[in-house]
């Protein structure tokens, strides 16, 4: 026969917590900040410092005044035609004309900068027809309104 094999079953006791004491925490305040005292300090009066002297710059001479001379005609040269100026000064030449510039159907222009003294000069139609008269002048700076005739 076979034997019975009991297990005994042993119950233990729960095991026992250590009592533990509830302590209130306290909060650590940062160390608190050490004043400092201001110190008076005697101000001490010194004289003002010039700045040095800075040496006055080189004047330059004064710039040329750039002078604008014109030369107007108002004539008809005809549908087609233009109209030149020849002359002496300001880049004029008797040899060839300059051509000038139509600003409206009656008005002929020619402008420079480069007169620097008196300007003489006679109109031609397309640089070939001389018109009639006597040169005409002009000073650097001026303004010559003509009616030329042909």
């Amino acid at each position: 026969m076979a034997k019975k094999v009991t297990k005994k079953v042993v119950k233990k006791a729960p095991a026992k917590k250590a009592a533990t004491k509830k302590v209130a925490v306290k909060k650590v305040a940062p160390p608190a900040k050490k004043k400092t005292v201001a110190k008076k300090v005697s101000v001490k009066k010194t004289l003002a410092k010039k700045a040095p002297v800075k040496k006055a710059a080189k004047k330059k001479a004064p710039a040329k005044k750039i002078l604008k001379t014109s030369i107007l005609a108002r004539v008809d040269v005809g549908f087609g035609n233009s109209l030149y100026v020849r002359g002496e000064g300001a880049g004029l030449s008797w040899d060839k004309g300059a051509i000038m510039e139509n600003i409206s159907p009656y008005e002929w222009s020619f402008t420079t900068t480069a007169a620097k003294g008196t300007v003489a000069f006679k109109f031609l139609i397309n640089d070939e027809l001389w018109s009639t008269g006597d040169d005409l002048v002009v000073e650097a700076g001026g303004t010559s309104i003509s009616t030329p005739s042909f």
